[in-house]
């Protein structure tokens, strides 16, 4: 992906492509991921997408019928949608909709290849339109339900701890790529996606435990809230230092490090 390529038509490809095997079927992305070409194929392709859109007062619904016939909220509608397009075109959008279940196709090729018309597609056209009524729907929702808006901005908050992260790993919190060529840049990127990978497995395993040790030892918790628990943390990591592999105690299979206990902490002390 081009460091000047908008993002939003590679929204989709992680869904697809990337982790497809995963039960995924909400996803978040601020402003900048949001079109309504990605509304409409999310939608065909089973997916919720619930962007936070920036200055939403601003913007205006779409609507089927005449912006006239809604009394009262006039001034909240813009043009008409035009569904005769949609009607036009189905056909293209349901095949384009396969390519891409199938494997064909990534969305972001389909949707830059729909863009690149120096004028309007019709079936581009059609496939903003169809998503315009899905960005109307969740805009809808947005404003009537606060949960979901809680919801989007904790996803938010997910991924920008995993870039977080990734910047306090590669050079204590510089988080630059110095190297010129291409393939420098992708060893440098592997390495260090591979780095939160490890740290996000380490985090995961230790988090499990401590769940069990709190109930082991009878302490009552929501389990429903450990779904919000995100393992990108690394205060308890050293990222800088001198790193001596040699001299590191390693544990037994299936053996683990005691987990870090503030009360026995105490009790020691005492």
């Amino acid at each position: 992906m081009s460091a000047t390529a908008g993002e939003a038509p590679y929204v989709l490809d992680g869904l697809v492509l990337g982790a497809g095997n995963l039960p995924l079927h909400e996803h978040y992305t601020d402003t900048g991921g949001a079109t309504d070409h990605v509304f409409a194929l999310c939608h065909l392709l089973g997916f919720r997408f619930a962007p936070r859109l920036r200055d939403i007062g601003d913007r205006k619904l779409g609507s089927i019928a005449a912006p006239s016939t809604y009394k009262g909220i006039e001034n909240l509608m813009g043009r008409t949608i035009k569904t005769a397009a949609i009607e036009a075109d189905w056909d293209d959008i349901v095949r384009i909709v396969a390519s891409i279940k199938d494997g064909t196709v990534a969305p972001s090729v389909i949707l830059r290849k729909l863009a690149a018309y120096k004028r309007q597609n019709r079936l581009d056209f059609a496939l903003a339109e169809l998503g315009r009524i899905e960005r109307t729907l969740f805009t809808l929702d947005w404003l009537e339900q606060p949960e979901l808006r809680r919801a989007c901005q904790a996803g938010l908050n997910k991924g920008e701890a995993r870039h977080t992260l990734a910047a306090a790993i590669y050079t204590n919190r510089q988080g630059r790529f110095t190297d010129r060529s291409l393939e420098n840049q992708e060893f440098r990127a592997s390495g260090l996606n591979l780095l939160i990978a490890a740290i996000s497995y380490w985090n995961t395993v230790y988090l499990d435990r401590a769940a069990q040790h709190l109930n082991a030892v009878g302490t009552t918790f929501d389990a429903a809230l450990l779904a919000h628990l995100s393992p990108m943390g690394w205060a308890h990591i050293s990222l800088t230092g001198d790193y001596l592999w040699e001299q590191a105690r390693r544990l037994p299979a299936g053996e683990f490090h005691p987990l870090n206990e503030p009360m026995a902490r105490l009790k020691r002390v005492a």
